[in-house]
């Protein structure tokens, strides 16, 4: 307990902020308005008064706020809080609410509300924004991606509420709450008695009953063909072992299909590639490891008897009303908690199948080396003029190597053809496709550890979404030392290869000039950066990229603040 006496009271502003710290956040990623008078008083309040709380940052974007809180969840595994103004800055944070919830990232989004009276109260409408931003239903904005919401309606709920929210937010399925606050609410005051106790509300963790877990222990243990598919890593670094180490001694192939975070090292033996139809079309069992979709049904066949075990928080991705993938035997919990169950439950049955898994694990690395020595053909394929993207993720893996360094991509490098090794090694942007991500993530995650090497790879289109120019200002400003590059082939590569794959000879894919794909005249992006003294670089030559790389690198290291690497890439 802090010294502050017992129940002298304190704005519900401050107490807000003071109840945040208590349940354990470290960050409020705030972009302030005319709704904050009462939370900024609050801060000055509570600080007065030695009262703990959560460092707050100004966040010149909210798109900013939402992918900083994600990045720094991915690195310390702790939810933390994001405050925007009113409805207009809870509309700039819903893409960034969609993204944590597809991806199961907790955190707890608060808004202020305009004020519900017009005068004889502090804190009544004052402006004309306080009329033009009342909407009849404000949480709409956000309700379909968070688990919960609600509006503080009086000061004495704020300890209660706040460690609901929390306890919700971190709560296995795990994902973003909101609660909204009207600005009366705020000013008025609240009883400080034991404002920093600990929460008694604590957040629920489940496990897969343990006949489930022998099932599907007999199951992997008998099948002659397994297959392990999975895309949102091994959530720990002793799931990503335990993974590693299941899968090598057993002879399963694992396969990384559209992987956000990393389960196995790219280099392991039993790293199947990306794509499941190598393994798919003769496995008679697949184990889907948190995947929202684990194959493309159009594409990859499932064969008829193959039998399928789904892990993950919620196996069933219940949130996505269509999702009609086989679930013989669903295993919910935390990922890594799942993995070292049915690691030990597996582990009893393996003397049984010694010498067929040694012989499948055989098979398996030979039928694995080619898919690697592809994927790396590909990349070394690519050092031309202009370059691909699997040859800047090679030169970028090259020059990282050693370093424990951890990438984020987005629609940047992708993942096969580098050498990633441990568990925080690789993120990808989210399945929901909100962009802007990446920039922000990384600058969360190297926040939470500034020695930490952390890289932030975008294509042209998803640098503008991030909106640079605020996230130079807080790179600046909090001397955040990442690196930033931009992969620049000057129109929407995704979109292009989207049409392509469904039309390949159709008029599009023929046209001179694609319809609503190109970005040109592109930018020039090193002067975005420069604009808040970044150390930038342009590389158009395959030959400049690893020494360009390595500047930036060794600039980042010895001065702690931010760099940009511009690099034509092919289209």
């Amino acid at each position: 307990m802090s010294d502050q006496k017992a129940g002298a009271g304190l704005t519900a502003g401050g107490a807000v902020l003071a109840r945040i710290k208590a349940v354990g956040v470290d960050y409020i990623f705030a972009n302030s308005g005319t709704d904050f008078p009462p939370i900024i008083e609050g801060l000055a309040e509570a600080a007065a008064k030695d009262i703990p709380l959560p460092e707050a940052l100004i966040m010149p974007h909210e798109n900013a706020a939402m992918g900083m809180a994600y990045g720094y969840y991915l690195a310390t595994g702790r939810a933390q809080a994001v405050m925007a103004h009113t409805n207009v800055g809870l509309a700039n944070c819903a893409i960034g609410a969609i993204n944590a919830a597809t991806e199961h990232v907790p955190m707890l989004l608060f808004s202020g509300r305009t004020p519900v009276m017009e005068q004889g109260r502090l804190g009544a409408r004052t402006v004309p924004i306080g009329w033009g931003q009342e909407m009849r239903d404000q949480t709409a904005l956000v309700r379909e991606a968070v688990k919960w919401d609600y509006e503080l309606k009086f000061p004495e709920q704020v300890p209660e509420m706040v460690d609901r929210a929390y306890a919700i937010a971190c709560s296995v399925p795990k994902g973003p709450v909101y609660m909204s606050l009207p600005r009366e609410v705020l000013c008025e005051t609240c009883d400080d008695t034991g404002i920093d106790a600990p929460s008694r509300v604590q957040p629920v963790r489940i496990a897969p009953p343990r006949d489930q877990l022998e099932q599907a222990a007999d199951m992997l243990a008998q099948a002659k063909r397994p297959l392990i598919i999975a895309q949102r890593g091994a959530g720990s670094a002793e799931g990503f072992s335990t993974l590693s180490q299941m899968a090598n001694q057993w002879g399963i192939p694992v396969v990384q299909y559209w992987a956000i975070q990393l389960a196995m090292a790219t280099n392991d033996p039993m790293f199947g590639g990306m794509d499941p139809a190598v393994y798919m079309k003769d496995a008679d069992l697949v184990l889907v490891l948190d995947c929202l979709a684990p194959w493309w049904p159009d594409i990859h066949a499932l064969p008829a008897d193959c039998k399928v075990i789904q892990i993950g928080q919620n196996p069933l991705y219940s949130r996505f009303p269509a999702r009609h993938f086989p679930a013989d035997i669903s295993l919910a919990g935390e990922t890594a908690d799942v993995i070292l169950a049915l690691a030990d439950a597996m582990a009893p049955r393996f003397t049984d199948h010694r010498d067929a898994c040694e012989e499948r694990r055989k098979r398996v690395v030979a039928q694995n080396r080619p898919i690697r020595k592809a994927a790396q053909k590909l990349a070394d394929d690519g050092a031309k003029t202009p370059m691909t993207k699997a040859f800047v993720a090679k030169c970028l893996s090259s020059v990282i190597a050693g370093k424990g360094a951890t990438v984020f991509s987005e629609l940047g490098c992708p993942l096969e053809p580098m050498e990633l090794d441990h568990y925080q090694a690789w993120y990808q942007e989210p399945h929901s496709g909100g962009l802007g991500w990446s920039f922000p993530a990384a600058m969360g995650f190297a926040l939470a550890d500034r020695k930490k090497l952390v890289i932030a790879t975008m294509g042209d289109g998803s640098y503008m979404f991030a909106n640079p120019t605020a996230c130079h200002q807080i790179a600046e400003a909090m001397a955040l030392p990442v690196l930033i590059l931009v992969l620049n082939n000057n129109e929407w590569g995704a979109v292009r290869q989207s049409v392509t794959g469904m039309y390949p000879d159709g008029y599009a894919a023929k046209a001179n000039r694609m319809p609503l794909t190109s970005l040109t005249p592109s930018p020039d992006f090193t002067c975005v950066a420069q604009a808040s003294r970044a150390w930038v670089a342009k590389v158009e030559a395959p030959g400049d990229l690893a020494a360009t790389l390595t500047r930036a690198i060794a600039h980042i290291t010895q001065t702690g603040t931010h760099a940009l690497v511009e690099i034509t890439i092919a289209p």
